[in-house]
């Protein structure tokens, strides 16, 4: 059953400064609604996931060193970085951190906005909730919130559990407002 959320619990469940909540809860609220992030559950974790990704709605583009870890995006057949300078053009963007060529391309297709001529688009308020709600439904999380296991989320996510603690007590207090 759908939950309608205010602005007010969306403030709260993310503790977000009023300004803060003003920019973002209608691009989230509308991009939770378009991919059926629904359910308490569905929602309680997707706040705390895209809270913890972005640093409380402050990063929709991946701070750049370049870090040994950034560098290795360059050629990275996995992310589709197949030309030169693709590791740093296709760097994580977006509320949950889109990376990579294909997945620009993917995301691309998914939104119908082509963000791989232009991907600081996705760095666009409305991009940036929208795309992250698409990856979030396009790789299963709405049915894996739905079992209730936010580690299980967490690590489809993240690839294991980088800031769990942080997401946990997200997590905890988005469920206590929404739940």
């Amino acid at each position: 059953m759908p939950i309608p959320m205010t602005k007010d619990q969306f403030r709260a469940a993310t503790r977000l400064s009023a300004a803060m909540a003003d920019l973002w809860y209608e691009p989230v609220e509308r991009a939770m609604f378009e991919f059926a992030i629904v359910s308490p559950y569905r929602a309680a974790m997707f706040l705390a996931t895209i809270g913890h990704e972005s640093g409380d709605f402050v990063h929709t583009r991946e701070i750049w060193g370049p870090t040994l870890a950034q560098q290795r995006y360059e050629g990275r057949a996995d992310l589709g970085n197949t030309q030169p300078g693709d590791g740093s053009r296709y760097r994580g963007r977006g509320l949950i951190q889109i990376t990579g060529r294909a997945n620009y391309a993917e995301v691309s297709r998914g939104l119908g906005v082509d963000f791989l001529s232009q991907p600081s688009r996705l760095e666009e308020t409305e991009h940036a909730a929208r795309s992250a709600a698409w990856w979030w439904a396009s790789n299963g999380l709405n049915e894996l919130a739905d079992t209730g296991d936010f580690r299980a989320v967490t690590r489809r996510v993240n690839g294991g559990y980088n800031g769990m603690a942080d997401r946990q007590r997200r997590y905890e207090l988005a469920i206590k407002v929404l739940g």
